[in-house]
């Protein structure tokens, strides 16, 4: 028996449900969580992962069921009750002010004070030491409004680990954060369950649960399809138990026509890790980009589109060196980037959908005479560019901001579908869509490669990589560990290369 089997039961909820008018989106729903495991959440969006943690957070009180603490029932009325009883929450939405400080938000409804007076001094050594314990580097006195959405993301992660945390709910929490900075949450998660805290994960990526995970349900349409140990389990089956669907239904099989070399790379390094990375990439095929967490695929190509600095090494692109271009001279000529965080870099939430899938033609195709803007043709190419992503609504006017985390994503990709690139290199193409989703974008990533195009893919998801690639590079420690293809692409050659069996071409 596992030490974790055999810990101690934190919570369980016993046929819990929550109906909103017209809607069941939980229902009756079994759940358990041991002292110092990793429990992660996995289903389509929908599937009523949120609504269980918010039941468990205290955020929503449930209609049905009920949820029990170390064999006791108890009622939460509101967060603050579920935090007096053990449970916090990091969701997705952050809860910080942004102008205050990250000390002030971390001490925020608990402000220590001397003499009747707010302690100062106070607050700010007790940030200092929450974020010195969790290995997080960040000035306690920085207004949170000048920090990035992965360092908010870390001072949301401290914030929930105040006081006596022994239930802690992690939603989507890598989703901002770089794979060095997912490395060292995943570090603070192995100390919170040698502490004993269980944690709660939900997650889309296969990589970061097949690597964190001690036990995993899945969910469908608001039920309980099973709970499996992570160790038993394969990605492939939790795609088929998560979707209802067979593997070979998802993911389409994409004609191998190899032509010029479109991109060559020689002997890379860059300040972010990267260390002589070579590689190429031709027209008519998928090329997959593999890794664990922190071995520095993303920041690869980073350097590669010159959004990072390059040290050492050779870039070609379409025979012409361009080794530190510019970001806008790539893009013209035919490159386009798709990157992981759509919200952080990706889309102007703000701006309408037409605004940001034309955003790339501002200053090219669309600058017309005198400076003006060519607005009928933004009309007309980013009408194009959502029938090809089969964006819905096709109400183009609205703010990217009202839209399903799908059809965002669907909105990236329709930026890069405003003109005809040599190379179309997606970093997380799928990173919190649903299947129906993935299914789409998956057909459109296959007629881009057999239009002829160029298509990299670099994905945590391993299914992802396997099913997708003609070719995939597997990356270790800032290194290409080696190159597979054809039938050598698979499961436990590129796991071995994850840990860094090097395996040139096969």
């Amino acid at each position: 028996m596992s030490s974790v089997s055999s810990a101690l039961l934190l919570l369980k909820t016993v046929g819990l449900s929550k109906r909103y008018p017209g809607v069941l989106a939980l229902d009756a729903m079994d759940f358990e969580l041991r002292a110092g495991e990793v429990h992660v959440l996995f289903g389509e969006n929908g599937a009523g992962k949120s609504t269980l943690i918010s039941l468990l957070a205290g955020a929503n009180t449930p209609s049905a069921g009920e949820i029990r603490m170390h064999g006791e029932r108890v009622r939460f009325s509101n967060v603050h009750d579920a935090r007096r009883h053990g449970i916090s929450a990091v969701f997705q939405e952050f809860s910080l002010i942004p102008t205050l400080s990250v000390a002030q938000n971390l001490s925020l409804g608990e402000e220590p004070c001397k003499g009747g007076l707010l302690d100062r001094a106070a607050v700010r050594e007790r940030a200092r030491a929450m974020l010195a314990d969790l290995g997080f580097e960040i000035d306690g006195g920085a207004p949170v409004s000048g920090l990035t959405r992965a360092q908010q993301q870390m001072v949301e992660i401290a914030k929930g680990l105040r006081g006596d945390v022994s239930v802690l709910i992690l939603d989507e929490p890598t989703a901002s954060l770089t794979d060095t900075e997912t490395q060292r949450l995943f570090e603070l998660v192995a100390r919170l369950k040698a502490r004993g805290v269980g944690i709660v994960y939900i997650s889309h990526r296969m990589q970061e649960i097949a690597q964190i995970a001690d036990r995993i349900t899945v969910l469908r349409d608001g039920r309980k399809v099973t709970t499996v140990e992570a160790r038993a389990t394969s990605a492939d089956r939790l795609i088929e138990l998560m979707s209802g669907r067979a593997i070979e239904q998802i993911y389409p099989r994409i004609a191998h026509n190899p032509g010029e070399v479109v991109l060559q790379v020689e002997g890379l390094s860059s300040p972010s890790g990267v260390r002589q990375a070579s590689l190429a990439v031709r027209r008519g095929e998928v090329v997959g980009l593999a890794g664990l967490v922190g071995c520095g695929k993303s920041e690869l190509f980073r350097a590669i589109y010159g959004l990072d600095p390059v040290s050492e090494g050779q870039v070609l692109f379409k025979g012409q060196p361009r080794t530190g271009a510019r970001v806008r001279q790539l893009l013209d000529e035919g490159l386009f980037y798709l990157p992981p965080d759509r919200k952080g870099e990706g889309l102007v939430l703000g701006f309408s959908s037409r605004a940001n899938i034309t955003l790339p033609l501002v200053g090219g195709p669309l600058r017309g005479h005198g400076g003006w803007l060519r607005k009928r043709l933004g009309r007309r190419l980013s009408t194009a560019a959502a029938e090809r992503v089969e964006l819905a609504p096709r109400n183009l006017d609205r703010p990217v901001a009202l839209l399903s985390g799908g059809n965002q994503q669907k909105v990236l990709f329709g930026k890069g579908m405003t003109r005809d690139a040599a190379l179309y290199v997606f970093d997380e193409p799928t990173v919190g869509v649903d299947i129906g989703t993935r299914s789409a974008l998956y057909q459109l990533i296959q007629k881009l490669c057999e239009g002829g195009a160029a298509v990299v893919v670099i994905s945590s998801d391993l299914p992802e990589v396997l099913h997708l690639s003609h070719r995939v590079y597997v990356m270790c420690r800032g290194q290409i560990a080696g190159e597979l293809q054809g039938d050598a692409i698979n499961e436990t050659r590129v796991l071995n290369l994850f840990f860094g069996s090097s395996e040139r071409k096969q």
